[in-house]
């Protein structure tokens, strides 16, 4: 998978945004108005930051030399994720956990606005 795909990937989930607020090479995704996935764009191979629920991380570190502590995020909940030699189908999985614990987060009202879209 490339930068476009993960971006198309993205996009398609209800109540996704895009945004460069760190610097210009860092794309941030939310759902509503939390971050669920960072890719840097200038890093080769590509490589996305993506939440998981603590017990998973650990799982998924230990299988996936790929899969480490997500750089200046909090390494319990987050993972850098070099996508070179993984899987598309546990990398989509990856992304869509992420955008599920971060939609779960969302006030109750923001999560029905975003349902009705």
């Amino acid at each position: 998978m490339d930068a476009n795909d993960i971006l198309d990937y993205c996009l398609g989930k209800k109540g996704v945004s895009e945004s460069f607020p760190f610097d210009n090479e860092t794309l941030v995704l939310k759902v509503g108005t939390k971050m669920f996935l960072l890719m840097s764009l200038e890093k080769q191979p590509l490589q996305i930051s993506v939440k998981t629920n603590p017990e998973w991380s650990e799982e998924l570190r230990e299988q996936h030399p790929q899969i480490t502590g997500a750089y200046h995020m909090n390494k319990t909940h987050w993972n850098s994720v070099s996508l070179d030699g993984l899987k598309k189908d546990l990398i989509l999985k990856l992304i869509d956990h992420s955008y599920d614990l971060v939609f779960k987060s969302l006030t109750k009202k923001m999560r029905e606005e975003i349902e009705k879209l």
